[in-house]
């Protein structure tokens, strides 16, 4: 659903079609010569001029479908038995992924792709300024796919005519929006991006392992791919329909625990340029490194959208969607298992550090006559480490509270499987053909990749929150213990927000310091200068040092400025005594 505070006119889509269609039909008339149709003797290979009409025609028929449904409001069903139509047509033309090398499977998995895609970029269409600023992106990062523009194409000119008429249109819909793309925008730009990238495997010095040809369309498109799965897992489990809308998609969860709009967007906007660039980089790298590089940047991808999941949008009940068999209490039960996630992440997590801990280490045929061992012994690197893990108590912490004790435990749990590891390689195999250094770089990455997953929740939740920020702007007198708590205590408030400025403190050693991030501003004299110049709304005393008289003249100077003060006590109250 669009978020959206008064009538705003729904058919710019129509705009972006129309500037599409006109540049591309140009360059078709003036270009073909007229002539259209399939090869001398095959079915199934049409001429270059017949799949570019086809191309244009498809993509015409499922912008018709999206104005039709702008207008007249068609049933999903319908809709989605179109779109299977149009990958249908466009497959029998030979628009098609080749991804295993099996024609049935690659069949099946081309039209899931076309309708998958077209339907991503219709959801993501829920926030001014989401769709048509990823749509650039990715299109763009696709323009860099099809080589150099001498080799000027209708596919190169219907694309650049699409991007074209989007960052137009992104003038008008960014927010606050004066205008949206409708059905008819989003599902032009989604079926036209689903099939321009069937052929993104000829990235700039691209290679044809299986990786780049899967991993790069894939990075390319992730925020439509990662916002669709979110959507579709988040309703199926809560026992909700699909096709419903509903205002729990990734940019809805952004704005729910503080980001405005436009910072939301810009979030996802930023998400999808590092998967372009993860995607592009791709096919300049080997298999192996490509591979690493994949995987590490899915990981954090994976825990950001695990983040997202987590963040309330439902009804916290779900009970009434049990009684009405929406949804089982064994899906319901497993929802809060998260420690069998937090496993598997970190089996996931140990096979990537020590898959590393050979590609730093080694190189060309080394690294090929080492990886024989890798293969070999990571079922008892992965056995051993879960082993200490779990005996040194690491899965009883809370990844929001993650501090430094928690850091400890996983240092003792990481190096005692280290080291009880190489002792049984010592003792099974005298440790010949192993690298010291390969286990002492392992170490080193599995502590990173398994502290760093742990304390990102906690880093987002900080980022989030220095960046939404509003309210009464704030200063916390005492840059000590207690200025630190009462930071802690009233920015994670739910009933009240606070701009936190910084904090004050006649400890002159103590000036141009930082505590959590925000810095001591000086003493009370420069706290004096703030509130003069009435920009301060409200001061919290922390300390319990400071004198009498310099609180009396602290509340004077508050209340001859209208200035709210408090002071912020920590009092143990006995409930129950005992002599």
């Amino acid at each position: 659903d669009r978020w959206h505070d008064k009538p705003t006119a729904l058919l710019g889509g129509v705009a972006i079609g129309v500037a599409t269609f006109a540049s591309a039909l140009t360059y078709l008339l003036t270009t073909s010569g007229g002539e259209f149709g399939l090869g001398q003797g095959h079915l199934v290979e049409p001429t270059g001029d017949l799949r570019q009409v086809v191309l244009l025609s498809c993509a015409a028929v499922i912008f018709i479908v999206g104005l039709v449904d702008d207008l007249r409001d068609l049933k999903p069903f319908s809709k989605f038995i179109l779109q299977i139509v149009v990958a249908s047509v466009l497959l029998y033309f030979d628009y098609g992924l080749a991804w295993t090398g099996r024609l049935t499977i690659d069949n099946l998995l081309t039209i899931a792709w076309i309708v998958g895609i077209t339907n991503a970029f219709n959801l993501l269409d829920n926030m001014d300024g989401l769709c048509a600023g990823v749509a650039l992106i990715t299109g763009f990062s696709l323009l860099l796919g099809m080589g150099p523009m001498s080799e000027l194409s209708l596919e190169v000119v219907f694309l650049v005519a699409l991007l074209g008429g989007t960052a137009g249109f992104l003038v008008y819909n960014f927010h606050p929006a004066s205008i949206f793309m409708g059905d008819s925008g989003s599902l032009l730009i989604g079926l036209s991006l689903a099939v321009l990238s069937l052929g993104s495997e000829g990235l700039p010095g691209g290679s044809s392992n299986l990786l780049t040809v899967v991993g790069a369309p894939v990075l390319v498109l992730l925020i439509p791919i990662l916002d669709t799965t979110l959507v579709t897992l988040s309703r199926i489990v809560s026992g909700r329909s699909a096709a419903q809308g509903g205002r729990d998609h990734s940019s809805h969860r952004l704005v729910a625990i503080g980001l405005s709009q436009r910072a939301a967007v810009g979030v996802l906007w930023a998400l999808a340029a590092m998967g372009s660039v993860v995607g592009i980089t791709l096919s300049t790298l080997s298999l192996e490194w490509s591979g690493l590089l994949a995987s590490v940047f899915m990981l954090g991808i994976v825990i950001f959208a695990v983040y997202l999941a987590q963040i309330r949008v439902y009804d916290d009940n779900a009970e009434p969607l049990i009684r009405a068999g929406k949804i089982t209490p064994f899906v319901v039960d497993i929802i809060y298992k998260r420690r069998i996630a937090e496993v598997g992440l970190d089996v996931v997590l140990i096979t990537i550090a020590y898959y590393a801990a050979y590609q730093l280490r080694f190189e060309g045929q080394e690294l090929a006559n080492f990886f024989v061992l890798f293969y070999a012994t990571l079922p008892i690197v992965l056995a051993v480490q879960m082993i200490t893990l779990f005996a040194v108590g690491a899965y009883r912490g809370v990844w929001r509270y993650f501090g430094l004790m928690d850091a400890i435990t996983f240092t003792q749990g990481v190096f005692a499987g280290t080291f009880i590891t190489v002792g049984l390689f010592v003792y099974v195999y005298r440790f010949v053909w192993f690298s010291r250094s390969v286990f002492l770089i392992y170490a080193a990455v599995v502590l990173l990749l398994l502290t760093g997953s742990r304390v990102s929740f906690r880093v987002i939740s900080e980022w989030i929150r220095r960046g939404s920020q509003a309210g009464d702007r704030l200063i916390i007198y005492g840059a000590g213990d207690g200025g630190w708590a009462a930071a802690s205590e009233l920015l994670d408030r739910q009933d009240y927000s606070y701009k936190m400025l910084g904090f004050v403190d006649d400890d002159k050693e103590k000036r141009h310091d930082r505590i959590q991030g925000y810095p001591v501003l000086g003493d009370y004299y420069a706290l004096a200068s703030l509130i003069k110049k009435g920009k301060v709304d409200c001061v919290v005393v922390s300390t319990q040092r400071i004198d009498a008289a310099r609180l009396g003249e602290l509340e004077q100077l508050c209340a001859e400025h209208r200035i709210r003060l408090s002071r912020l006590q920590f009092d143990l109250k006995h409930l129950v005594t005992v002599s």
